[in-house]
C-alpha cells in the first residue's frame, strides 16, 4: 500500500476505520480481520488504503504471508487503539448514566471463574452497591486480556498461561484455586486406593488443547514423569465435565471452585495424590493506565479485599 501525497490528520478518519485498522495490524493478517470483522476482504483493505491517503503514510507492509507495521503506522496504531479504548470506556460510561445508574463495570473472565467464584462475589457486590451494574463476558483468558488491553472491558479476572503476554498490563493476585483430581462416586476409580491408579491406563476428561487449564494439567503430568495419558473427551464447559465424569466416563482436573458442591453432595470423589496437587493463582487484570470510575475502583477492591489469603481454596470471602 503505498503512500499518498496529502500529509496530515483528516476528519474523515472514522471509529469505524480505526477500528478495522487496528484489527489487520492484531491479527496480522487482511484475510482473518476481514474474518473477525464479518466484513469482505477489499473493504477492509479499502478502509487501510483510505487512511494511507488520507494520513500520506503508507501504514503496513508485506511480512511474508502476513502484514507488518511502518514507522508511521506504529505511531498510528498506538494513537487509534488509544482512541478505541477511551471511545468504549466513554460510551459505557454514558449508557450507564442514561440508565440512571451509580456506575457500570464490564468484567472478562473466563467460564469457570466466571460460572463459580465470581457470582456470590458480586452478589454481595450488589447488596452493597444496588444502583451500579456489573456485567461480566465470558471469554478465554486470551480473549479476556484482548478484551482489557482495547477497552473492550474495564479489567479481567482469570488465570495466566506462562507465555501470556502482558506488555502494558497490570496484574493482581487475588486468590487461588486448587486444581483436584476428580471421579464420579460410584466409578470403579472411586473404590480403589488412589495411589494404586495408573494414569497412564485411567481414561482422562479434559478440556480442548491449547487452553490454559489444559496447558497446566500437561504441565503438572509431565513434571510427575506421566508423558502420556489416555484423554477419551474433551469439553470446554465445567458442567459437561462434570456430568460425563459423574457418568464414569473417566476422571478429570477440574478446580476446587467448579467442583465443591457435587464433592459435598457425595456425586464426585476427589482422588487423593498429593504428587499432583496444583493451586493456582488467579489474578485480576487491567491496563497500566486504566483510569477507574469511583464505582469501578470500589468494586476492584472489594475483590482484594475478599480473597484474603486465609479464604478457602477456590472460594473468595464474601
Amino acid at each position: 500500500m503505498g503512500e499518498g501525497t496529502v500529509r496530515g490528520f483528516d476528519s474523515y478518519l472514522t471509529f469505524q476505520k480505526l477500528e478495522v485498522f487496528c484489527t489487520v495490524v492484531e491479527l496480522g493478517s487482511v484475510t482473518r480481520a476481514a474474518d473477525r470483522l464479518c466484513i469482505a476482504q477489499p473493504v477492509v483493505t479499502a478502509h487501510v488504503r483510505s487512511m494511507e491517503k488520507r494520513l500520506g503514510y503508507a501504514l503496513v507492509k508485506r511480512a511474508g504471508r502476513n502484514i507488518a507495521l511502518t514507522e508511521a503506522g506504529e505511531r498510528i496504531y498506538r494513537w487509534a487503539t488509544e482512541v478505541i479504548t477511551r471511545t468504549r470506556e466513554v460510551e459505557r460510561e454514558l449508557a450507564g448514566l442514561e440508565q440512571g445508574e451509580m456506575g457500570t463495570a464490564v468484567v472478562a473472565t473466563s467460564m469457570s471463574i466466571g460460572s463459580y467464584a465470581l457470582p456470590p462475589l458480586f452478589a454481595e457486590f450488589h447488596r452493597r452497591q444496588p444502583d451500579g451494574l456489573v456485567t461480566v463476558q465470558i471469554l478465554t483468558p486470551q480473549a479476556a486480556v484482548d478484551a482489557t488491553r482495547v477497552g473492550g472491558c474495564d479489567f479481567a479476572v482469570i488465570l495466566i498461561a506462562a507465555n501470556q503476554d502482558l506488555e502494558g498490563l497490570a496484574t493482581i493476585p487475588v486468590w487461588e484455586d486448587e486444581l483436584l483430581l476428580v471421579c464420579g462416586a460410584s466409578s470403579p476409580w472411586a473404590a480403589q486406593p488412589a495411589g494404586d491408579l495408573d494414569l497412564r491406563r485411567v481414561p482422562f476428561v479434559s478440556t480442548p488443547r491449547n487452553q490454559p487449564r489444559r496447558e497446566l494439567e500437561e504441565a503438572l503430568l509431565r513434571e510427575r514423569g506421566l508423558e502420556q495419558r489416555k484423554v477419551v473427551m474433551e469439553l470446554g464447559h465445567p458442567e459437561a465435565m462434570k456430568h460425563v465424569v459423574r457418568e464414569n466416563l473417566g476422571v478429570s482436573f477440574m478446580f476446587a471452585s467448579a467442583v465443591r458442591a457435587e464433592i459435598e453432595r457425595g456425586e464426585l470423589v476427589v482422588l487423593d495424590r498429593p504428587e499432583l496437587s496444583m493451586k493456582v493463582p488467579i489474578y485480576l487484570v487491567h491496563r497500566d493506565d486504566k483510569r477507574f470510575s469511583a464505582f469501578q475502583a470500589e468494586l476492584v477492591q472489594f475483590i482484594v479485599d475478599s480473597a484474603s489469603p486465609g479464604a478457602a481454596a477456590g472460594v473468595p470471602n464474601s
